[in-house]
């Protein structure tokens, strides 16, 4: 054993004689290079050196610490307003001038109704101004459990749920059930509203071009994919489709039969946005499932908000009542902020009753739809974006600047000839660095029920000669 390793030192010892110089030279380097970097320091201590108090002085003097928002002109359309003074119906008063209404939401015309405004006074006399409270602190009125109530029967659900802000009403239905993990398929073209819902989610969110159902169907097989991979983590993931019923930005309608078939075939839930079609589409005024024809119980939930149709202020959301239930533990804008102001509800329940007794308003409001639009195809150098249905319309240009500033700055001009004209339309405004899929820029055109032939035709004349002299 011992003569063993005396016969493998003396092999090393000839093979180093035997080695050539350059090897040995370059073994040693190596080995004085490891010696080093075990024994140095990692790093060096750099000498500090003491400030005077006049030197940090200066220093502090000199320092300019970054603005909290970007500049803004003040040119900027958002900081320089129209004032209205006087109810926003028919007729408006812009900068104290009178014009015919084509911008506000007030579809049925309810918003100077006396009926609706008596039932508010009196419930401002009844109860005072606000809550001061959310529904769960003493901010339940009696006349908010009959909204509920009310709403469910004419949306013909199990229960309704109202919020005091139109706008948190979507955005606060869908993080109340979508969570992180969770997956929503939602139409590229939604609303801004529904974009906040989605973010406060922290779901995995898949968009799919607008009303396009083939690519909808592409991304739920895709999904059906994955889902066989994992089966276990699918058992637990819930999948939802987001969609409006009218789009606000685009003014067309959801395919919904064909989005109900897809539910079912491939086991997703789906949440219909209804701001812009409840109180107009259908033969009484409940939407785009009595526009179909389609059982309101194949919808998981319907959102709504109150401002538009009904001429109040707030939302809400209808369906089945475990579904309903669970917002007043979960949804953020129900539990947190204070609650409707009773006078608000009163008028909501008025308009009810007007939309129930007369349902033929409906009808008028869908003629007036197609009249007007009608009436503004065909305009030199403008678009005309929506359904004929639809009761707000997008005017956008025919050919684009290529730039956006420039688009919004010509389209800006129209409204502004028109306004000159007595005649009051309105830009479609967008916070254009939060928009997932920004929209082009557009002029909004609103139609109510109160609008008469002449009123029709000025606008229409007022826009064509707006157009001719902005769009030479």
């Amino acid at each position: 054993m011992a003569s063993g390793q005396q016969w493998v030192l003396v092999e090393m010892v000839q093979a180093f004689y035997e080695a050539p110089a350059y090897h040995l030279i370059l073994e040693g380097i190596l080995i004085l290079w490891i010696i080093r970097l075990l024994f140095s320091k990692t790093y060096k201590l750099h000498e500090t050196y003491k400030l005077t108090e006049k030197e940090k002085e200066d220093l502090i003097e000199e320092w300019q610490p970054e603005p909290l928002v970007p500049p803004v002109s003040k040119d900027h359309p958002s900081l320089n307003y129209d004032v209205v003074t006087g109810p926003p119906s028919h007729k408006i008063i812009i900068n104290g001038k009178e014009c015919i209404n084509f911008a506000s939401f007030n579809f049925l015309g309810l918003l100077d109704n006396e009926r609706v405004k008596q039932k508010a006074l009196a419930s401002l006399k009844k109860y005072g101004v606000g809550t001061c409270g959310p529904r769960g602190f003493y901010g339940t009125f009696d006349v908010h459990l009959e909204l509920e109530s009310r709403l469910a029967k004419f949306m013909k659900t199990e229960e309704a749920i109202i919020y005091s802000y139109g706008f948190a009403t979507i955005a606060s239905a869908i993080p109340a059930y979508s969570k992180r993990g969770d997956i929503i398929f939602v139409d590229e073209a939604a609303c801004f509203s529904i974009q906040k819902g989605l973010q406060a989610s922290r779901s995995f969110i898949k968009y799919f071009k607008h009303n396009d159902m083939e690519d909808l169907e592409r991304l739920l097989k895709e999904q059906e994919l994955e889902d066989q991979k994992n089966p276990r983590k699918a058992r637990v993931t819930r999948k939802f489709i987001v969609v409006e019923g009218l789009y606000m930005n685009t003014a067309d309608i959801c395919p919904l039969p064909e989005l109900v078939k897809l539910k079912y075939k491939y086991k997703v839930r789906i949440f219909l946005e209804e701001s812009l079609s409840f109180g107009v589409l259908g033969e009484y005024g409940r939407g785009v499932t009595e526009h179909f024809g389609v059982d309101i119980d194949d919808i998981d939930l319907i959102s709504a908000n109150m401002e538009n149709a009904v001429a109040s202020i707030g939302g809400f959301c209808c369906g089945r009542s475990f579904v309903i239930d669970h917002q007043r533990l979960s949804g953020q804008g129900y539990c947190f902020s204070a609650s409707l102001p009773p006078m608000l509800a009163a008028a909501a329940i008025e308009a009810l009753n007007i939309m129930e007794e007369d349902p033929d308003i409906f009808a008028v409001l869908r003629k007036k739809c197609q009249h007007v639009y009608k009436y503004l195809q065909g305009i030199p150098g403008l678009k005309l974006v929506g359904e004929p249905f639809a009761p707000a319309l997008h005017l956008q240009l025919e050919r684009s600047t290529g730039s956006r500033d420039s688009d919004m700055q010509l389209l800006r001009s129209i409204v502004d000839h028109c306004l000159e004209g007595r005649v009051a339309l309105t830009l479609a405004r967008y916070l254009e660095r939060e928009e997932r899929f920004l929209p082009p820029p557009s002029i909004r055109v609103v139609v109510t029920i109160e609008q008469t032939e002449d009123d029709v035709q000025k606008v229409v004349s007022c826009i064509q000669e707006a157009a001719s002299a902005v769009l030479k």
